[in-house]
């Protein structure tokens, strides 16, 4: 079968040169792998004004000019919240040029700014963005031997109806709306459960699961109790436990509780989800969870999907999150105590 090849002038006169000695469109084109219609054109064009190049088109002139694209991209990036359609009459206010949001988002695209929806992220003050990097600095040289003996510790709340965005579906344009690419949900989560669990390298706890919140009673008497005496017992006194700074965690039952198992709890700075790992985990688990196949529908499946899938996340893929705290350490450095990829 012909292929398209792109013709240059050498190529040209020998097409030429075989039609020209009585050569058939046909037996050229299967003798060059070279489309028919291709070599139609291109006799058409000698026979018009004897030229064998291939004069190409400039396609449709731009309706904007270079200085008109700078303006537009500084403009979106002085105000990222601009719509397209916001950035499609500066030009025409500044100027007189009328642009499209099309072409709004085809100059700003060459210039690698997309229409994304917002990071969501724990609103930052100076005080914490400033702990926040002191604990960096302070951890940014520890080994994976000092790591090891970390426990990451944290609760996440799994709802039956919440769509978390962790699922994606393959559909053709158009078909948004259609009833086989729609998840029907409430406005609200609705029921569900709240989940405790710690990873260490190279192992993890057993994942707690209630219906109730967290309370100072409940986190000593079960969380520590039952869960992370255990570990400190058998890694003895170079364990660290990292808990979070919220009310129960700091309870003054929860403090006894500690000095009296002689558990070392590690300094945390406050609003630093992204220095957790075990973040990254509850991810991990609530993609488990939606691409169940069929999907849980009442509270008892939802408990025991929990309980399987936590046991299910590969361990060397927990091992990988915790041995990347140098480099989140190091990210919180270079953005100052802001906000990281992490």
């Amino acid at each position: 079968m012909a292929q398209r090849k792109h013709l240059d002038d050498f190529l040209g006169v020998r097409i030429i040169g075989r039609l020209e000695c009585g050569r058939t469109q046909l037996e050229v084109s299967e003798e060059l792998g070279i489309a028919q219609s291709v070599i139609s054109r291109l006799w058409q064009l000698f026979q018009d004004d004897g030229n064998v190049s291939r004069c190409y088109s400039t396609g449709r002139p731009r309706v904007t000019t270079p200085n008109e694209d700078r303006y537009l991209a500084v403009t979106a990036k002085r105000n990222r919240r601009s719509t397209a359609s916001d950035l499609s009459r500066q030009p025409s206010s500044a100027t007189g040029t009328t642009v499209s949001r099309q072409t709004v988002y085809r100059r700003l695209g060459h210039i690698g700014l997309y229409a994304r929806s917002p990071l969501r992220c724990v609103p930052l003050t100076a005080t914490h963005c400033r702990l926040r990097l002191a604990w960096s600095r302070e951890h940014a040289l520890w080994t994976p031997q000092q790591w090891s003996c970390v426990m990451f510790s944290d609760e996440s709340r799994f709802s039956l109806q919440s769509d978390s965005r962790r699922t994606f579906i393959w559909r053709a344009p158009g078909t948004r709306y259609h009833q086989e690419n729609t998840i029907e949900r409430h406005r609200y989560g609705g029921a569900g459960w709240l989940v405790w669990g710690g990873i260490i390298l190279g192992s993890r706890t057993d994942l707690h699961v209630q219906s109730v919140t967290m309370t100072g009673h409940i986190y000593r008497d079960v969380i520590l109790e039952q869960h992370v005496r255990l570990f400190r017992g058998a890694m003895g006194a170079e364990f660290l436990f990292m808990d979070d700074n919220t009310r129960p965690h700091r309870a003054n039952i929860v403090d006894e509780c500690l000095q009296s198992e002689d558990i070392t709890r590690m300094d945390w700075p406050a609003y630093s989800p992204d220095l957790n790992p075990i973040e990254h985990v509850w991810d991990m688990l609530g993609r488990r969870i939606a691409a169940r196949q069929p999907p849980p529908t009442c509270l008892p499946e939802l408990r025991r999907a929990l309980l399987d899938e936590w046991c299910n996340i590969p361990q060397d893929q927990i091992d990988n999150l915790i041995l990347s705290m140098p480099r989140r350490c190091k990210a919180c450095i270079a953005s100052s105590g802001r906000h990281t990829p992490y």
